[in-house]
């Protein structure tokens, strides 16, 4: 079972996972407050983005893998513990402690009252049914699939710059105001050795692999759908947005 670092179970190579129909539309029609979402994506989808403007929109917290066990790790919980064993080791965090970091995370009053999306879990079908039940009767809403192509993928990645001391994020698109020097802190700001070509693209097709199954099996609840993630993050918000009102409506959901 695959862990998880702190801060993508798998298919054969060559075989592609069934996919729900890929939408395409982006007129939203009706806002509805709260939601559970599951949003995945691979690396340079946007994801990150998109999360967060669905957050507002929804008025449900963005959870992220990292951000969950970070603040475990600070409130030192009972898995926060734990985790933090394993990533003071440098070791993988076993699927038992991530599942608990989730868990204690979405006990939350605010998850409980309005809801979330989660970014970056599930990542396995053994996580995604432990979360069904956890959160049973009701689940998730829907997991989002975020369509972008490797090319775009790839294009975005390679141009990604991060300065080494701050860890803020620039572009060759967007540049630090002075030479590659970071704006907030003054660092260097260079490009990540897993940023070149060859390092993505063992990334992606090891996404493609690990997601397959996940993917099949959220389809095959009824809980899936494909959205169109190219284009300007105005437009594929309002793809999703009314991906996810449509899906909800259907379902009687009213947060």
């Amino acid at each position: 079972m695959p862990g998880h670092r702190g801060a993508g179970g798998g298919t054969p190579a060559g075989v592609t996972a069934a996919r729900a129909p890929i939408d395409k539309g982006a007129r939203v029609d009706v806002v509805v407050p709260g939601a559970r979402l599951v949003i995945l994506g691979k690396q340079g989808a946007g994801k990150g983005t998109q999360c967060v403007r669905l957050a507002r929109h929804y008025v449900v917290p963005h959870i992220s893998t990292g951000d969950m066990f970070r603040a475990a790790v600070k409130m030192v919980t009972e898995f926060g513990r734990r985790a933090e064993e394993y990533m003071n080791a440098g070791e993988l965090i076993p699927d038992e402690v991530v599942i608990g970091v989730v868990r204690e995370r979405l006990e939350q009053d605010d998850t409980v009252r309005r809801g979330f999306i989660l970014d970056g879990f599930p990542r396995t079908v053994h996580q995604a049914v432990t979360l069904t039940a956890f959160l049973a009767p009701r689940g998730v809403d829907l997991a989002i699939d975020l369509e972008v192509g490797t090319e775009m993928v790839l294009r975005r990645l390679a141009g990604r710059r991060v300065c080494q001391t701050c860890g803020t994020n620039y572009s060759v698109a967007a540049k630090p105001k002075h030479g590659w020097t970071c704006d907030y802190c003054g660092g260097d700001v260079v490009q990540r050795d897993d940023d070149t070509e060859a390092a993505i693209l063992r990334r992606l097709k090891l996404y493609e692999e690990q997601t397959a199954p996940l993917i099949t099996w959220y389809l095959e609840q009824d809980r899936l759908v494909a959205v169109d993630g190219m284009g300007s993050p105005d437009e594929v918000t309002s793809r999703l947005t009314r991906a996810i009102d449509r899906r909800r409506h259907e379902r009687g959901l009213h947060g």
